[in-house]
């Protein structure tokens, strides 16, 4: 059963084209909030919380990337929104691309930010495994703790550290470790890339751990219309740690399609 999310829904239908925003995790729709306000002026602009994480219902057990992908099919069938931009960050990039294989008719362009296509490895699918147990064992807060600066530059604002490790510690450990078990059995959407008929952005922070530049040029470059953006200043979240500079790449992006 598909549950109902949490969700935020800002802006006035207009010509431009809805933009909907998938969060990666631990974290909930807040982390777009530069975006929302940014954005929201001249657009509808979506945010849900994904089941397991913020406001939404807490699914325990192993929520798989096309899990999410339903749930947000199903949600922007209730808000009757039939075609938008979807930007994704992290695990949002992945149910992105999940979101494509499912209904490409409705997506008129894809934003995928510090994200990555292949599939997991043996030893990537343990590692997500035992910090799944860990989560439900310890709770968020020990986590949060060792990956904040990875999640954002050790060099990023007080302010911006303050929210992410906020959101992190406020995630439900039984939602994230359902997300871990359902990530761990992703499949490979590289070739789903070289198949994308709509235009492409792709930004990365320069200083990004999890998710390289390398990463990111090589999407860029399955990817048949495709810009890529590098962030500097920037980790894991170059949204919330350059929100001026992420806007500019996305404000132009969107002008692109809207056009």
């Amino acid at each position: 059963m598909t549950p109902s999310l949490a969700y935020e829904d800002k802006g006035i239908d207009s010509s431009s084209t809805p933009l909907v925003l998938v969060h990666g995790h631990p974290f909930d729709r807040t982390m777009w909030a530069p975006q929302i306000e940014t954005f929201s002026a001249a657009r509808r602009v979506i945010a849900p919380d994904l089941r397991g994480y913020g406001a939404s219902p807490v699914v325990p057990g192993i929520t798989l990337l096309s899990d999410f992908a339903r749930d947000i099919e199903a949600l922007l069938d209730d808000l009757k929104v039939e075609t938008f931009v979807l930007a994704g960050l992290s695990m949002g990039g992945q149910i992105v691309m999940e979101c494509y294989d499912r209904f490409p008719g409705r997506i008129r362009g894809l934003v995928l930010a510090d994200t990555f296509p292949a599939a997991e490895t043996a030893e990537g699918r343990r590692t997500r495994g035992a910090m799944a147990d860990r989560l439900l064992r310890e709770g968020m807060r020990g986590y949060a703790d060792e990956v904040l600066e990875k999640m954002v530059a050790p060099y990023a604002d007080a302010e911006v550290k303050a929210h992410v490790h906020r959101m992190m510690t406020a995630t439900p450990p039984e939602g994230a470790a359902a997300a871990l078990r359902g990530r761990a059995e992703r499949p490979d959407y590289r070739t789903l890339l070289t198949r994308v008929t709509v235009p492409a952005l792709v930004v990365v922070g320069a200083d990004d751990a999890y998710t390289p530049v390398a990463d990111a040029q090589a999407m860029h470059a399955a990817l048949p219309d495709s810009t890529l953006r590098v962030i500097d200043g920037a980790a894991h979240m170059p949204n919330l740690e350059r929100p001026a500079e992420f806007n500019e790449a996305l404000g132009a992006f969107l002008a692109r399609v809207d056009g």
